[in-house]
């Protein structure tokens, strides 16, 4: 048994890198420590224990990771110091190294820190290290967290088995397991109870759903739709192979999941596809861009680029430019390969300079800004309902439409986490999100 009476008046920080499936499942850490007595320290507050979630898609990645914990041990001198994630999972020996560390947890121990918290006494030397080999990372541990605004994260999967040759996360994170629908129904009607009114759903691979329990992510979704209270889904990314039309054609008439897709592409170029062993060509790519074009003109389609992967040589690249360009897409989300320890990639023969991928990105990122602004102003004029979310003080508030527009409107706290319909008009001061006229409130 765990004596929670040593936590009593203890404060703790947390602080978390990379995707949302971490922000979720550092929120559901917090909520842990927070039901054994440790409260969240205030701003500038000394805390008592540090909690980093870390990342490690890229180098980038594990360098910020090193720079938080040593930023994290000055900010809170003798605080006890829990560091779990990918990188924790992927280098625990070098985490736990870091001067100030004393727990490193793996992926399949992070649900359980609080068991390893021990007396919160601190130690010379490198920190203590729990993790597991990757067969052994099988536990699927739930989480449902509000983020900073006014959605809920609700995570339905973990792991993946897909091994691309790029890519370090099964190694992190395991296998593909996933939580019962059944259980993440009820995880959506308890945030619906404590005021949700959207969810976006996460995972590392979602639409590998049902590895566990035999059940699909179709559904998944459709369970879901149905649980009275949540206004609002989102589906964070999806594999394009794992995006069947009958979830396509179910989000078409569904009125609670929103008209917004995140889809990985990586490469618009089948010979660079074969070499990051992606699992569809680009033509599979462009039909599931067209199906959803078909039944929902207006969707919100965003999609990953990855620039300057071994093997890409310029003609490669200028394949996936005209490719991404002739897409009906809305927004890129584009990253430079990262060679990762370990991954097959690292046979390829051909490296791209430093100096090209940053050329090739910067290309792609224009291109990006100019399918987005498209968007955006061929919405203006109409009249769509926005939720609305927290502002900063002094700052006016911003909201999302149904497929994922930014709006901002004057104003009025007592309109926080509400949907309201709202006439959208030209574009903000700085190009970011679309003026709202409101029209109505829920």
């Amino acid at each position: 048994m765990i004596d929670t009476n040593l936590f009593q008046d203890k404060t703790a920080v947390y602080y978390t890198l990379g995707c949302k499936l971490n922000f979720s499942e550092t929120s559901t850490i917090g909520r842990i420590l927070q039901e054994a007595g440790i409260r969240t320290a205030r701003r500038g507050e000394k805390a008592d224990i540090c909690v980093v979630n870390t990342c490690s898609v890229t180098e980038v990645a594990d360098k910020k990771c090193r720079q938080a914990i040593h930023r994290l041990v000055k900010q809170h001198p003798g605080a006890f110091v829990i560091v779990t994630g990918c990188y924790a999972q992927l280098k625990p020996d070098t985490v736990a190294a870091i001067d100030g560390v004393d727990v490193v947890l793996g992926a399949e121990q992070k649900k359980d820190v609080l068991k390893y918290l021990g007396c919160l006494q601190k130690h010379d030397g490198a920190g203590q290290v729990f993790t597991s080999p990757l067969k052994d990372i099988r536990t699927f541990a739930p989480s449902c967290s509000r983020g900073d605004r006014t959605r809920f994260f609700l995570k339905v999967q973990d792991g993946c088995n897909y091994f691309c040759s790029y890519c370090t996360i099964p190694f992190a994170r395991g296998r593909s397991r996933n939580g019962s629908i059944a259980s993440l129904v009820e995880q959506a009607r308890q945030a619906a109870g404590d005021g949700g009114k959207e969810i976006v759903l996460t995972g590392v691979n979602i639409g590998d759903f049902g590895r566990t329990t035999g059940e699909t992510f179709a559904d998944l979704v459709q369970a879901l739709d149905r649980v009275e209270g949540i206004e609002r889904y989102r589906i964070s990314s999806i594999e394009p192979d794992l995006l069947s039309d009958e979830v396509i054609e179910f989000v078409a008439r569904s009125r609670r999941f929103m008209p917004h897709f995140h889809i990985p592409l990586q490469a618009g170029c089948d010979e660079v596809l074969r070499l990051m062993r992606r699992r569809y060509d680009t033509a599979l790519f462009a039909r599931k861009i067209e199906r959803i074009r078909a039944l929902m003109p207006d969707a919100f389609i965003g999609v990953d680029v990855i620039v300057g992967t071994r093997g890409e040589t310029d003609e490669y690249f200028e394949q996936t430019y005209r490719f991404v360009e002739s897409l009906d897409v809305t927004q890129l989300h584009v990253f430079s390969y990262s060679e990762r320890p370990g991954t097959q990639a690292l046979n390829i023969d051909l490296a791209v300079p430093p100096q090209e991928k940053h050329r090739r990105s910067q290309r792609l990122l224009a291109l990006s800004d100019r399918k987005t602004h498209d968007f955006y102003a061929r919405h203006r004029g109409q009249v769509m309902p926005v939720l609305l979310e927290r502002s900063k003080p002094g700052q006016p508030m911003h909201g999302f439409t149904p497929n994922y527009i930014r709006v901002e409107v004057p104003r009025n706290d007592a309109l926080d986490n509400h949907v309201v319909t709202v006439r959208l008009g030209d574009f903000n001061a700085d190009g970011t999100a679309l003026l709202g006229e409101i029209l109505e409130e829920k």
